[in-house]
């Protein structure tokens, strides 16, 4: 729990610092530019009426009698504000659930200019926000000196266990169904095309022939992961090749942030017991024997 407040927490901040200059003209609802928030909730009403949306805090804004800018300005303020809370662990609930609201509303209002980061990164901040808190590393457990349901933080930790489980199988499921991630082409595109270009070409084709190669290796644990990662004997060597794997994809594309939150995830679903020992929930903790008066 600890890993996914601060991984998340973190995340959060470099996302909103990411988008800082870029907010408004992302998130406005101009219509003279091409990509503007009214065609994208446009298309998230189509979906249904009930998604979270920027559109949602203008209109709330504008009865106090604040303009767009205003509201979009105090979201991205309010988004930086509940990440520094829930990075330091304090008030850690209220915070995880605004930041998985403004969060979601800022990604669907945004939905023409999201990825699979924004997806990872919504679904863990909706099981952070679910989950038993605070945790051991917060603010708020050294202020009340205990943790807020420590059963149920199994049950959290399983469903995003599944989660992964799922995500990974069916990535690596359709990536076998076409020949390209065998051959290595769809690698090369990927490292070829603006703005992931970050290897130069000449060096992608002095190393050509270790594509295909990469391919295969991907496809193979991603297929492989909801087998292995269960396996005591291969475990371990799986959740670090899986780290490795995002890390590589991050300094080689520069997908910083799609590394980190699935670093974060997979640390926080199977990093205890597999890469460092569990420790028990403080309610399970024998009591210190007391003294007896002399």
């Amino acid at each position: 729990m600890s890993i996914l407040r601060l991984g998340l927490g973190l995340q959060l901040l470099l996302y909103a610092f990411s988008l800082r200059s870029d907010w408004n003209y992302l998130l406005s609802e101009s219509g003279s530019r091409l990509v503007s928030r009214r065609l994208g909730e446009a298309l998230l009403s189509l979906e249904s009426p009930m998604i979270p949306r920027l559109g949602w805090l203008v209109l709330a804004g504008k009865r106090f009698g604040l303009d767009e800018t205003t509201v979009l300005a105090l979201s991205w303020y309010a988004l930086t504000f509940a990440s520094v809370l829930l990075l330091v662990g304090l008030f850690c609930r209220p915070a995880a659930v605004g930041s998985w609201f403004l969060h979601l509303c800022s990604v669907k209002s945004g939905g023409l200019v999201t990825y699979g980061v924004d997806a990872f990164t919504t679904a863990g901040l909706f099981y952070l926000m679910l989950s038993p808190l605070p945790d051991r590393l917060s603010f708020d457990f050294l202020w009340r000196n205990r943790l807020s349901n420590p059963d149920l933080l199994g049950f959290w930790r399983r469903v995003l266990q599944l989660h992964l489980c799922f995500a990974y199988f069916f990535s690596g499921f359709t990536k076998a169904l076409g020949r390209d991630w065998w051959n290595g082409i769809n690698l090369w595109r990927s490292l070829i095309r603006p703005p992931f270009d970050v290897i130069p070409a000449d060096i992608l084709v002095r190393f050509k022939d270790f594509l295909p190669i990469a391919g295969i290796v991907v496809i193979v644990l991603e297929v492989a992961y909801p087998i292995c990662i269960w396996m005591p004997r291969v475990r371990r060597v799986w959740l670090v090749a899986i780290v490795l794997m995002h890390l590589g994809i991050g300094l080689a594309m520069g997908m910083y942030l799609f590394a980190s939150v699935m670093i974060v995830l997979n640390l926080a679903a199977f990093g205890p017991a597999i890469l460092w020992r569990e420790k028990p929930p403080v309610s399970d903790l024998p009591a210190m024997p007391r003294k007896s008066p002399a």
